[in-house]
């Protein structure tokens, strides 16, 4: 307000009473004038933070390309200023909590960051991002989002130190701008929190995501967090009081002494010249005596072999391959390969024409077991297609 110019935030402010933030708080939440105090703001940006970093580490292992979410920023909002303000079409994501937790959250994506996250899901490289959002979008981006918010649920599960589950996503696109609020989500109708994240993909995406949350809910994880705080803390000085120690007894007269118990003979002496290396002159050398307790006698006897003659290892060689020689192997015969997208896959129908990689009158691929082993033509047996050997290949 520096400029003599108030911001949307800082109307909607004076209009509901409240009293418009200068700057957002330290931890990057913004807030203030509404439902939610700012210690509640904060911890729900903490919260938020602690799991979209769990997130990220999951989404990574999807796309493999370096993840990176920035630092959330918490604001109260209702619908028509978050469509004013965000990209009219997006991809909507709704999850619900089952367990732990009672409400839902969603996910808001721009459409052209859903088609980055979806082709390099798929094995691209993240540039086939033309042409509209289709179900094969929607479907890998819920896929996406719910290992991600599965991370995430862990993460809250530790911090709110209760088991917390979610419900499969759904993913719609979304204009918001035409879209009836309602039919996301009821929560929608009313003001609630929003949370934005930056997020960054590689060198391919540098945008933004978004996180609504009901103000129950933002309420509830708060109580939840606090409660688990105070819960820590006293069993922490509850522990300190019970390793506290304790006070030393009074002295007590001490007993009359009783009788020595019986002590074991010493061990016998060995003289200096002995440990020296030096035998006293005139006496035979005496080794230690060791008693070891009786043992069963076994009769031993050395091992024979038989010689090795010239023949033996052919011998050994073909004994040994004709132990293998009924096992079944599985002969394949290649008539050629060929690469096509999920998109051609999915268009095949009868009729359909695919072209090979092999030239026509090229030799055809034997395969046993999966292993390249020779070369062959095609040739018909009565009413069944057989390959005639052509060519042994050898490594």
């Amino acid at each position: 307000m520096g400029d003599g110019v108030l911001s949307q935030d800082e109307i909607n402010a004076l209009l509901s009473g409240g009293i418009p933030d200068a700057s957002p708080s330290e931890s990057g939440s913004s807030g203030g004038g509404g439902e939610l105090s700012e210690q509640q703001i904060d911890t729900i940006g903490e919260v938020a933070n602690i799991s979209m970093g769990s997130a990220a580490t999951t989404l990574f292992s999807l796309v493999n390309q370096k993840v990176e979410i920035s630092t959330p920023v918490v604001t109260e909002t209702n619908w028509e200023d978050l469509a004013s303000n965000y990209d009219n079409s997006c991809v909507v994501v709704r999850i619900g909590y089952t367990k732990g937790l009672d409400g839902s959250n969603i996910l808001v994506l721009k459409e052209d960051d859903v088609k980055v996250i979806t082709d390099l899901m798929m094995g691209g490289d993240g540039t086939n991002i033309d042409g509209e959002i289709t179900d094969l979008h929607l479907s890998a981006i819920s896929e996406a989002m719910n290992q991600m918010m599965g991370a995430s649920a862990t993460s809250l599960s530790s911090m709110l130190n209760k088991m917390v589950d979610i419900s499969p996503p759904t993913a719609t696109l979304t204009d918001l701008a035409t879209i009836d609020a309602g039919e996301i989500d009821e929560f929608l109708k009313d003001n609630f929190v929003r949370i934005a994240f930056k997020m960054e993909i590689g060198t391919l995406v540098d945008s933004e995501m978004m996180q609504l949350y009901p103000i129950s809910l933002a309420k509830e994880m708060c109580d939840s967090v606090l409660n688990n705080m105070e819960s820590d803390s006293k069993s922490t000085v509850d522990d300190g009081i019970a390793e506290a120690p304790a006070e030393a007894p009074a002295p007590q007269p001490a007993p009359e002494a009783a009788a020595p118990p019986p002590q074991a003979a010493p061990p016998p002496q060995m003289d200096p010249n002995m440990m020296a290396g030096q035998m006293p002159q005139g006496q035979p050398m005496m080794m230690p005596q060791y008693m070891y307790p009786p043992q069963q006698q076994v009769n031993v006897q050395p091992a024979q072999f038989s010689p090795f003659g010239p023949g033996f290892a052919a011998q050994f060689a073909q004994e040994n391959i004709d132990l293998i020689l009924d096992v079944p192997l599985e002969v394949t015969v290649e008539l050629g390969r060929t690469n096509k997208t999920i998109q051609d896959i999915l268009d095949f129908a009868p009729g359909t024409i695919i072209e090979l990689n092999k030239i026509a009158g090229e030799p055809i691929d034997v395969l046993v077991n999966g292993k390249y082993v020779a070369k062959g033509e095609v040739v018909v047996i009565e009413e069944s297609f057989g390959v005639r050997i052509t060519e042994i290949i050898k490594e």
